[in-house]
């Protein structure tokens, strides 16, 4: 397909409608999905969490989702937060068991493929309580995405029992750089 620029999983986008619902109701989740084009909202219908779905669609509903939001950028590292503590509580349990950041950190190259049919993430700790993550040559990148990958990992750091975990991104895709970058640190 021309244009494609992978796809994620439907739990993406099952747990992006949660945060809308556990929000603001089942009335701005129905507004939110009304903004859609009619294909969309035929696929966000009935979200399959383990099937795949082109990223454009989530591109698309990160925009009706922030647009009713009306909080800004913020509401993408808010929905990486509830992404992260929805599916470290279920399908990525065993990655939060130990308690340990860099447990978790570890995993991130299996972590990106569950969510991701395109590119890889690579791990590497800094120090007892920082390390970097890049990801390369992932096609699903988005300003918007990245924000959401920032809320994920500084979620997942601290369900993991980091304390103020703080999560940036020195190198962004998205912001012309060749591949991006996520300096995790905590306390």
């Amino acid at each position: 397909m021309a244009g494609h620029r992978g796809s994620i999983k439907g739990v993406v986008l099952r747990s992006r409608m949660a945060y809308v619902r556990d929000n603001m109701g089942e009335a701005a989740a129905q507004s939110v999905v009304a903004r859609l084009p009619a294909e969309d909202q035929r696929q966000l219908s009935r979200i399959l969490p383990g099937s795949w779905y082109p990223f454009e669609i989530q591109e698309r509903l990160d925009d009706a989702i922030a647009a009713h939001m009306g909080i800004g950028e913020k509401i993408f590292r808010l929905l990486g937060e509830q992404s992260a503590r929805d599916n470290l509580a279920t399908t990525h349990r065993a990655f939060v068991d130990a308690h340990d950041p860099h447990g978790l950190l570890q995993h991130a190259a299996t972590i990106h493929e569950a969510y991701y049919d395109t590119g890889h993430r690579e791990y590497e700790r800094l120090g007892d309580k920082s390390a970097v993550l890049r990801t390369f040559g992932c096609l699903s990148t988005s300003r918007a995405e990245c924000l959401s990958n920032m809320g994920w990992h500084q979620a997942a750091i601290e369900v993991c029992g980091g304390l103020r975990a703080r999560v940036s991104d020195p190198l962004c895709r998205a912001r012309g750089d060749a591949h991006c970058e996520y300096l995790c640190e905590w306390d």
